[in-house]
């Protein structure tokens, strides 16, 4: 019994260094993942990603936050601004530590457990010790640690396109703040323009020189530029405040924001068909996130076949009995084991067997979609930059010819006061419309560059469409 229990001994304390080598690596180093994070969506970050631990790190990026708001913020400002200044931001950097947290301790050993007694029984007295351990957690130890890791390398994919879809949006909301600002301008020329319409035609008609439905007409495009105005007006501090809340503004930092009065020129170019193939990743971020899901989970699943039918626990025994002052140890080991004569775990392995099919066509339908995805991302950018490039080349030169010759009929008594207003007006609404075009192609711009990383979004897309349809609908 002696040497069954020394050997016994031996090989526990061997497996238990084996178990304390393992647990030692089963760690987070969540400055890593922000770099590699970083290195990732390079340019969506700039590598400027970064989660504040300490006061002087939150100090040092308020200072850095108050000189980007000292001018006009540029998109790509503006994405390092809430990188720098957004609690969403830093809260979404801290839950992924806490899911990286959670899934390295999930390939940890469970903690040893000491039990003492003290019993007497007349003069007798016994001590009695038992440290526990579960044995089946230390055999069943280097498939956790390796789910662990399999899970940590999830919450690094999770990080890197949680990471584009806030840059994303920071991207699109800048652009429509923007260009709402942009359009706000015009349609207060609008509103002048029929305002003085009105205001002419009543004096007309005050002294018989303009007809009743004539005047009602002006009052009417008058009365409608004035509900446009109101909605531009509301528009553009509703855009205003959407970037204030995504910047992670406070209202002392609100009043400084200052935006640039246009959108971006259009490039000279759009990017090719050809050239997006090249540039999609071969292993896109949510193929790689859909594999590594479906991987942890045919692990887990392989394990939990064992687990959910029995469990183990080994314990090391060591007493003494003090009877009439003779003191006695007795010295062994314990096996514990949970018969499965109610529970045979068949629910914890169907709901396993599920959960890894649920992985393993999620991945397939990820895969499949990937390439429709793209494709109807870069048709979206490449329609608005058609539309927009359209506007710029064609409609607005030849509305410019159009004034230019009202104009001259003007000076030559041929065309009414009336009838120059109303062109100016036209002139004017093809100008919004320009303004929504443009905007429509850098919300599509950045939609499709966050394609490019594996990160589809409808909302994005329907977005786009919704935008470009109210920007017909006020048009």
């Amino acid at each position: 019994m002696s040497e069954l229990f020394r050997g016994s001994r031996m090989r526990l304390i061997v497996l238990s260094l084996s178990v304390l080598g393992l647990t030692a690596c089963a760690s987070v180093d969540f400055d890593r993942s922000l770099a590699q994070s970083n290195q990732t969506a390079v340019s969506f970050t700039q590598g400027k990603l970064a989660l504040a631990t300490t006061t002087a790190q939150r100090t040092e990026m308020d200072k850095a936050a108050t000189d980007l708001l000292q001018k006009p913020l540029d998109q790509n400002s503006a994405v390092h601004l809430a990188l720098l200044n957004s609690p969403n931001v830093q809260a979404m950097l801290a839950q992924n530590w806490a899911d990286a947290a959670s899934a390295a301790q999930s390939g940890r050993i469970t903690n040893p457990l000491f039990t003492f007694e003290r019993v007497t029984l007349g003069s007798e007295l016994e001590l009695g010790r038992l440290l526990s351990f579960g044995l089946l957690d230390l055999l069943t130890l280097p498939q956790r640690y390796d789910i662990a890791q399999r899970r940590i390398g999830q919450a690094q994919l999770q990080l890197s396109l949680d990471t584009i879809e806030q840059v994303t949006q920071i991207r699109q909301v800048w652009v429509k703040a923007v260009a709402a600002q942009q359009s706000l301008a015009y349609a207060k020329q609008v509103f002048d323009t029929a305002e003085a319409s009105a205001e002419l035609a009543r004096r007309l008609l005050a002294v018989g020189n303009y007809s009743r439905l004539a005047h009602a007409k002006q009052q009417v495009f008058y009365a409608e530029s004035a509900t446009q105005w109101a909605a531009a007006q509301h528009s553009a501090l509703a855009s205003r405040e959407e970037l204030v809340r995504v910047l992670g503004l406070n209202d002392a930092q609100a009043a400084q924001l200052q935006l640039p009065n246009k959108l971006p020129d259009l490039p000279k170019s759009p990017r090719s068909a050809e050239e997006i193939s090249q540039l999609a990743s071969k292993e896109r971020l949510d193929i790689k996130l859909a594999k590594a899901t479906f991987d942890a989970s045919a692990k887990a699943q392989g394990l939990n076949g064992l687990t959910s039918l029995i469990d183990i626990e080994l314990g090391i025994r060591h007493d003494t009995v003090n009877a009439e002052g003779i003191k006695k140890n007795r010295k062994g080991y314990e096996i514990a084991l949970r018969l499965p004569l109610f529970d045979w775990g068949g629910g914890q392995r169907d709901a396993m067997n599920a959960q890894t099919l649920v992985a393993a066509n999620r991945l397939e339908a990820t895969v499949r979609a990937a390439g429709s995805n793209l494709r109807s991302s870069y048709s979206a950018y490449r329609t608005a930059y058609d539309m927009s490039r359209h506007y710029r080349d064609e409609v607005l030169p030849l509305r410019k010819v159009i004034a230019e010759e009202n104009t001259l009929r003007y000076n030559g008594m041929l065309l009414s006061v009336f009838e120059l207003l109303a062109d100016s007006r036209e002139q004017i609404s093809s100008v919004i419309s320009a303004i929504a075009a443009e905007q429509q192609f850098w919300l599509s711009d950045a939609a499709l560059q966050a394609e490019l990383m594996g990160k589809p979004s409808a909302s994005m897309i329907s977005s786009v469409t919704a935008g470009s349809a109210s920007a017909d609908a006020g048009h």
